[in-house]
């Protein structure tokens, strides 16, 4: 029986979306069916809920009424986009010049979130992005350190008129942080309303320049400084850092909840696993899970969000981290191939969810990247 696009609209007037009322049809939910022959079709749907009972019903029902009225063998595919009514959201104001903020978060201290974030950052510059890292990590800054500039002092520079900090330039990489104006040995003991002040000193009294992404470390934890954050700045996506093993995974879960949250709202460009098993040096192709085996993984899969990559323990990583210059850049080596991985994943993310991205940038983007928008 021949495939006919009037009839399959036709049909599809019998099934009925949950909370949408009307038919499927009617209420506009079905944006276009397509035929391929007599073996295809492909329907693109528009909801406006995204519960994922609903989605997987209205696909269910697409298929089964056109299977019922001509073949199982027809292959359906259904896409599903959905949009959700505009919600009361914390949203900060944009900074000029900088295109993207990612903001790197883990639930609990220890998982090597910064680790990620010098690795990301100096991977992301060296495919030819212009980077910048805000170290919001008020009470544990590390970025001088994993930059190898523990004693630069940003200076001041004039801007229209206005005095400005200039950040400091490491591998590529724009970096600003509490550490350049504090003592190595010397404690930050503040309030969170004091270390919100200094965060948006650090972010709107900055000579940032023209950044493709921002990067923001952020502290372990869901607190005052992450509220203060969010209210601050319009953050493209969230990106949680947890190792595999379950004490850890569990405050991963919460971290995600607290990007979910209605009054948040930051899209979760997906969770990358640390610490992801051990490989000697002696014995490269063993893998050890001394921490559990795909932990994060299967926690990005439970809670629908993407899993950008893993990140073995490896002696380099320690040791780069320690002597300032980030292990990603030794060319040729798992670890490097790793944070590539992980960076192809994230600017993919970023480029699907970055609805004020021109198209024209998202292309160049992702072919700089090496990685796909479809």
């Amino acid at each position: 029986m021949k495939l006919d696009r009037k009839d399959i609209l036709k049909a599809l007037e019998s099934i009925t979306i949950a909370g949408e009322g009307k038919n499927m049809v009617e209420s506009g939910a079905v944006q276009n069916v397509v035929t391929f022959g007599n073996d295809e079709v492909v329907v693109d749907l528009t909801l406006h809920t995204p519960a994922m009972h609903i989605k997987k019903r209205a696909e269910d029902d697409i298929r089964k009424l056109i299977h019922t009225q001509y073949s199982t063998a027809v292959n359906v595919k259904v896409n599903i986009k959905v949009e959700t009514p505009e919600k009361n959201e914390i949203k900060g104001k944009e900074i000029p010049g900088i295109s993207n903020i990612v903001a790197i978060s883990s639930g609990k201290g220890g998982v090597g979130k910064s680790t990620i974030t010098a690795n990301l950052a100096a991977t992301l510059a060296n495919m030819g992005f212009k980077v910048g890292i805000l170290d919001a990590d008020i009470y544990g800054p590390s970025m001088p350190i994993m930059f190898d500039v523990e004693t630069a002092k940003p200076i001041s520079v004039e801007v229209n008129g206005k005095s400005k900090m200039q950040p400091i330039t490491s591998y590529g990489v724009e970096i600003l942080s509490i550490g350049f104006f504090t003592s190595p040995d010397q404690a930050v003991i503040w309030r969170g309303p004091m270390a919100a002040k200094a965060l948006n000193q650090m972010i709107f009294d900055a000579n940032w320049g023209e950044l493709d992404f921002l990067l923001l470390d952020l502290p372990p934890g869901t607190g005052d400084i992450h509220l203060s954050i969010m209210q601050s700045l319009p953050i493209t996506g969230a990106v949680v850092v947890s190792t595999p093993q379950a004490v850890a995974l569990a405050d991963a879960k919460k971290g995600v909840a607290m990007f979910q949250n209605d009054s948040i709202n930051v899209p979760v460009l997906g969770i990358v696993e640390n610490m992801a098993y051990f490989t000697p040096q002696e014995l490269p192709n063993n893998k050890y899970y001394i921490f559990g085996e795909n932990g994060a993984k299967n926690l990005a899969e439970d809670l629908q969000v993407p899993f950008l990559g893993e990140v073995p323990i490896v002696q380099s990583i320690r040791e780069a981290g320690d002597y300032g210059r980030p292990a990603a850049l030794q060319n040729d080596t798992p670890v490097a191939q790793a944070f590539v991985e992980i960076a192809k994943n994230t600017v993919e993310q970023v480029v699907k969810r970055n609805k004020n991205l021109p198209p024209t940038e998202a292309v160049k983007i992702t072919t700089m990247a090496g990685c796909s928008t479809k």
